[in-house]
């Protein structure tokens, strides 16, 4: 699959805030420098109406943000690339780190996961899995089901079965996810996690789980959420992320969601992550 990277010239304090933009039409990978922001899209998923509708959201920004460079890049690119710039880190009670990295001697009390991402989202860079990887720890017990949804690398419930989770259930829309995760799963020796191409017409029917997971973006959130909520046991909790600061206030007043309790909300820079219990 060919790829577009676009290199944007922007102010890193904004980064956070057009990456955001850049999830809900369809970006899939970023990577940032300073004042550079390298985004990609699948080549089919881009088009004219998108470029200019990125041109306007960089000129609310102001100063000198603008498109540097679009150019095309063949799939085979992307391992070389991340190989680059993915580098081991210390996330809550995990560590996280790529197999051509160099594990730390000092990682004793830590929980390892080891992610070879084939595309940026879900390596613990960005604040929201971040957020969620930091929160886990509370939120999973023993013998747990979860289900995981939009799992990227798998890095999320693999993080939860680390933790003590008896099974876990993950489903993506897109193609590279599927493959990674399995990847991800032999090379972290977890067992009983289970990854669907599809959305949640692909979770077996009738199936509960006791955690739900799902680090997406808002308007697919919302989309998701009454759906997802039939897959919730009784006493289940629900965390959510993929979400600014200012979602806050819209995933609270969501219909479905009124109906569960709000236990907490936290945050990593822009980002935050929500608990819900049922």
């Amino acid at each position: 699959m060919e790829y577009v990277e676009l290199r944007i010239s922007l102010n890193d304090d904004f980064h956070e805030l057009l990456i955001a933009e850049l999830f809900d039409l369809d970006f899939e990978g970023f990577e940032q420098d300073d004042d550079l922001l390298i985004a990609t899209i699948p080549t089919q998923r881009f088009d004219d109406s998108k470029r200019e509708e990125i041109e306007k959201l960089l000129m609310k920004f102001g100063g000198e943000s603008s498109i540097l460079s679009e150019k095309i890049i063949p799939d085979q690119n992307w391992n070389e690339t991340w190989e680059r710039t993915i580098q081991p880190q210390a996330i809550g009670r995990f560590y996280v780190h790529p197999t051509w990295s160099t594990t730390d001697s000092d990682i004793s009390d830590k929980i390892e996961l080891m992610i070879d991402p084939k595309m940026a989202f879900g390596t613990g860079y960005h604040a929201t899995t971040r957020v969620m990887l930091e929160w886990l720890p509370e939120v999973i017990s023993e013998g747990d089901k979860v289900l995981d949804a939009g799992t990227g690398t798998g890095i999320l419930a693999i993080a939860a079965l680390k933790l003590g989770a008896e099974s876990a259930f993950g489903f993506d829309i897109d193609e590279w996810s599927e493959t990674n995760a399995q990847e991800n799963i032999l090379l972290n020796e977890v067992d009983n996690f289970e990854v669907k191409l599809g959305s949640t017409e692909v979770i077996p029917s009738g199936e509960k789980f006791d955690v739900i997971l799902a680090n997406i973006n808002r308007n697919a959130l919302i989309e998701l959420i009454p759906e997802l909520l039939g897959f919730l046991k009784e006493d289940g909790k629900l965390l959510l992320s993929g979400l600014l600061e200012e979602d806050e206030p819209v995933m609270l007043k969501q219909e479905a969601l009124e109906k569960l309790t709000h236990l907490d909300t936290r945050r990593h820079k822009e980002w935050i992550a929500i608990l819900f219990e049922a």
